[in-house]
């Protein structure tokens, strides 16, 4: 009885349904079912025992999900039911009712012109410009040979609903259905209104299944703009050799659209994917110093960047004309960010604003005020706030062509005067000075994927010596010997006790033209470390090159730890161009080449290639949101021709062709954290370790931290492929999944399509690998160097982006003014008050997470995600192992034996805790590249 009344529960949408004046038409095809139903009890079976294991029976059938407990009639009961309801049924099937429910996310905020747009769509609605929908089975109707189709179906009291003031309103509609429709596969949106909507799900009531679940969060298009319906898929995942017949030619159809035809300019509505170069950072329509290279293509090899298909420019016609801001640049529609999302991008942005502004007021008022004449004002950016500081009246600022900024100056309950003290100064203030604070940032700061052992003494360059001089480093024996401890030279390098932070050959190519820059100096650095008994590093030498510019010029530079006063000042100088060195190839190339612009091929791809009900699509899906979209913002704001970053960090100008030098040694197969950590020769492989490698510094809390994740991406990832595929010839034979992989590197990575170290995609351990690897870098990866940033870099001394002044030789017109004013000296080699101020806005708003954030082991609406029981089983697995890993590592930040996360005014490391609030938290891993 029990699962009688599941059963009458299940259909009890159909009662709700029948009350209508088509009810003297219809059949109450509920009312009957349950009458049958008293008769042939026998027939009902539970859907835990009918759940069809296709794959481990070897058949190809329909996985069924475990949802919820829902009785279901087995097909001898419909039968029956439909052949006895009314005569010669089996010719005529009887019609009957079932619902949708819709969830339509509206904007919170709207403007004058949307109101309008939205009275006018509720006007039209009884004129019958409405929203249209029509289920699509997954059977094929064998007298139309098409998909069975249901009646169209009008979306109810959007007119009544249209000036709720909710986040999210839910709609209905009712489908009229004949008794062997089947199951419903798709349904399809014509929003015939004036203005776009953004619909999240719609969950189908009445059918003898259950409740079938669509995940939409897709903007659905009035008609006016594409013409065409809208398709989205149920939630039941099929790779393409098991997708319903009925469902076929719309899988074809829907992956057809999204590809498009490569041509034409995109409007903001459209949902197209395609490939292009980096040719729009420069804009020679400005002028010569706005000039860029195009990246991507033999010359300048790079990764491919979402297609905008604007028009060339006046002056160049391969460079892309450029569309400035505030004006948005192209992305497909539903990579946009919402709401929530915008609005901390745009507090940002204003932030950015200000801090320009404010700066640049400074400057003019006082040229005094250029540079940072002491600590103090440094401090005084956290403490009194800039226009305190300057004093400025609300007459000067009323004079001001900005009288929105103005106001919100005025009005601003957000703090946007004063940036946030960072936490670097949380607990001990001075601790940027000290040399293991220098060396443990290494390991534990902002950029700890840099740091390698080193394996042989001294370091030799991989430059060419007819271009770039003698590849010997300038390091010698004598620079390190009495710092080892006892040891050898060649005893430290068999003990695993010397390390490296090489950023020599990466610099030296561009240091002519860099150093050639206004308020631009810069070396080529090495940093030599020794691993002490404690665990912990110190740096034990500094080298610091330049380009060779005659046969007898002094080229190369070593500095070693202070002895007295000078030397320490031109030791902290040596540091500061180190961390500047660091500060660019984090940004530039771990940052934003290796997690950014890498990442896109692969979402391109997999929008164009994987359908929405790919099973490996779904895996993704959370893992590529807004990434198209930061990196088009990046590409109109950041990394432009005189954007933020040119104008931030040391290399200027060359910032972009310094990192497509970078990805000429980008290797897609040492990019996850076991092959990286190997690779730089921090770790090696080790079997009887937990995660198959042993790291040689225990304590290096970036390398800890990031196993625990990395294994549990992977356990999941593991799970899902064996799921779906338990043998090696459905991954060869999935023609989506290997158009997938193959167009990520033929012509995402179009460059680099030739290398021979591209993995291989024939087997489980391969997609495991890649989809790994993938999910590593959208989510841990790009979490570890990228919300440090302003905690670590918000001070500009401890992490300076760029360096003014070289350090003083005793040769140099200026060791005089070195030697009297030190500090001072200091001071003016940081970036100006306009160069640090207008960094720390930028850092401050990337190192920021928005309110609807979505963390490693979240999900949007999670129990529908996936129409496969066991899968959402796994997933919440996955999600209690995050948290475990959550409170492991809190538990290692109050250990006091590993010193590099836990002591006296040290940090703890939090990068990779996985949870965070909104806010510059300094912890906290989202599922994507979202800022």
């Amino acid at each position: 009885m029990a699962l009688t009344r599941e059963f009458m529960g299940a259909f009890s949408i159909f009662e709700r349904s029948s009350s209508s004046s088509s009810s003297k038409v219809l059949l109450n095809q509920s009312t009957f079912w349950q009458n049958k139903l008293l008769q042939q009890k026998q027939f009902l079976v539970p859907v835990q025992q009918r759940r069809v294991h296709s794959r481990k029976a070897g058949a190809a059938g329909v996985r069924r999900g475990i949802n919820n407990p829902v009785a279901a009639l087995s097909e001898d009961l419909v039968k029956g039911a439909a052949s006895s309801a009314v005569p010669g049924a089996a010719e005529k099937p009887v019609k009957f009712k079932v619902r949708a429910v819709l969830t339509v996310k509206k904007n919170i905020k709207e403007d004058f012109k949307e109101t309008l747009v939205n009275q006018f769509d509720a006007l039209t609605e009884k004129i019958g410009r409405n929203v249209v929908l029509e289920l699509v089975g997954t059977e094929v109707d064998p007298r139309t040979k098409g998909p069975k189709k249901s009646r169209e179906a009008v979306l109810k009291d959007w007119s009544k609903k249209s000036n709720v003031k909710a986040e999210r309103v839910h709609y209905t509609a009712e489908f009229l259905v004949d008794s062997n429709f089947g199951t419903p596969g798709a349904i399809t949106v014509a929003n015939k209104h004036q203005k776009e909507f953004f619909l999240e799900t719609i969950t189908i009531e009445g059918f003898a299944c259950g409740p079938v679940h669509f995940q939409c969060n897709s903007w659905v298009q009035s008609t006016k703009d594409h013409s065409g319906k809208r398709i989205f898929f149920a939630n039941q995942p099929y790779l393409p050799s098991e997708t319903p017949a009925g469902l076929r030619a719309l899988r074809e159809k829907e992956l057809k659209d999204i590809r498009g035809t490569g041509k034409g300019v995109r409007k903001l509505s459209d949902r197209i994917y395609d490939y292009d170069v980096y040719n729009d950072l420069g804009n020679p329509d400005r002028g010569s110093e706005f000039v860029r290279p195009s990246l991507g293509g033999e010359q300048r090899p790079y990764p491919r960047r979402c297609r905008t298909g604007r028009l060339p420019t006046d002056t160049d016609l391969l460079a892309e004309s450029r569309i400035e801001k505030p004006l948005p640049i192209y992305v497909p529609r539903d990579e946009q960010f919402e709401e929530s999302k915008q609005d901390a991008f745009s507090a940002g942005r204003l932030k950015g604003a200000l801090h320009n502004l404010i700066p640049l007021l400074k400057a003019s008022i006082s040229a005094r005020n250029h540079d940072f004449s002491g600590f103090s004002d440094i401090d005084s950016l956290y403490s009194e706030g800039l226009l305190l500081n300057l004093g400025l009246k609300d007459g000067l600022l009323k004079k001001l062509p900005l009288p929105n900024v103005v106001s919100k100056i005025q009005e601003s309950s957000q703090g946007l005067l004063k940036y946030n003290s960072p936490k670097i100064l949380s607990r001990d203030k001075f601790a940027w000075l000290r040399d293991d604070e220098f060396a443990r940032q290494a390991l534990a700061g902002v950029n700890p994927v840099g740091i390698e052992r080193l394996q042989a003494f001294p370091p030799v360059s991989n430059l060419d010596p007819k271009i770039y001089g003698p590849q010997e480093s300038a390091l010698k024996e004598e620079h390190i010997i009495g710092q080892l401890d006892g040891m050898s030279v060649q005893q430290a390098l068999d003990e695993n006790k010397l390390y490296v932070l090489d950023h020599h050959d990466i610099y030296l190519p561009f240091l002519d033209r860099i150093n050639a820059l206004d308020g631009r100096k810069a070396y080529a650095t090495r940093t030599i470390f020794f691993l002490n008994s404690l665990g912990t590093l110190k740096p034990i030498a500094i080298e610091l090159s330049l380009p060779p510019s005659g046969p007898s010029s002094r080229s190369k530079r070593v500095l070693t730890p202070a002895a007295d006063a000078t030397s320490n000042w031109l030791w902290q100088i040596a540091k500061a161009h180190v961390c500047s060195n660091d500060a660019g190839v984090h940004q530039l190339v771990n940052h934003w080449l290796r997690t950014h612009a890498c990442i896109e091929p692969f979402i391109l791809a997999a929008h164009r290639q994987l359908s929405a009900m790919h099973p490996i699509y779904k895996l993704l899906d959370p893992h590529m949101r807004y990434t198209l979209e930061i990196n088009a913002l990046a590409r109109q704001n950041l990394i432009n021709a005189d954007g933020v970053i040119e104008s931030c960090f040391t290399p200027g100008r060359y910032c972009m062709e310094m990192s497509a030098a970078a990805y000429k040694n980008w290797r897609f197969d040492k990019e996850g954290l076991p092959a990286d950590l190997i690779r730089r020769g921090m770790a090696v492989p080790d079997p009887t370790q937990p995660h198959g490698l042993k790291l040689l510094i225990e304590d290096y809390p970036y390398a800890a931290d990031g196993l625990l994740i990395w294994s549990a991406i992977e356990d999941w990832v593991r799970t899902y492929v064996s799921h779906y595929y338990p043998n090696s010839s459905q991954i060869c034979d999935d023609k989506e999944l290997q158009s997938w992989y193959a167009e990520s590197i033929n012509t995402g990575h179009a460059d680099l399509r030739h290398e021979s170290w591209w993995p291989t995609l024939i087997n489980g351990d391969d997609l495991v690998s890649i989809l790994t690897t993938i999910i590593w870098l959208a989510s841990a990866q790009h979490a570890a160097l990228n919300f440090g940033q302003y905690p670590y870099g918000g001070y500009v001394p401890n992490r300076p982006p760029l360096m003014r002044r070289l350090v003083p030789d005793e040769n140099d017109p200026e060791y005089t003014s070195f030697l009297a004013e030190p500090h001072k000296y200091f001071l003016l080699a940081l970036p100006s008050v306009l160069q640090a101020t207008k960094y720390m806005a930028v850092v401050d708003t990337l190192s920021t997470h928005s309110p609807d954030e979505e963390y490693l082991g979240e999900r949007q609406q999670p129990w529908i995600w996936s129409g496969d029981g066991e899968i959402t089983e796994a997933f919440f697995e996955f999600s209690a192992e995050i948290r475990r890993i959550e409170k492991e590592i809190e538990k290692r930040n109050s250990d006091p034996s590993r010193r590099n996360r836990c002591g006296a005014g040290v940090l703890p490391y939090e990068l990779l805790v996985p949870s965070s609030e909104p806010g510059v938290t300094c912890k906290g891993v989202p599922n994507s590249v979202s800022i």
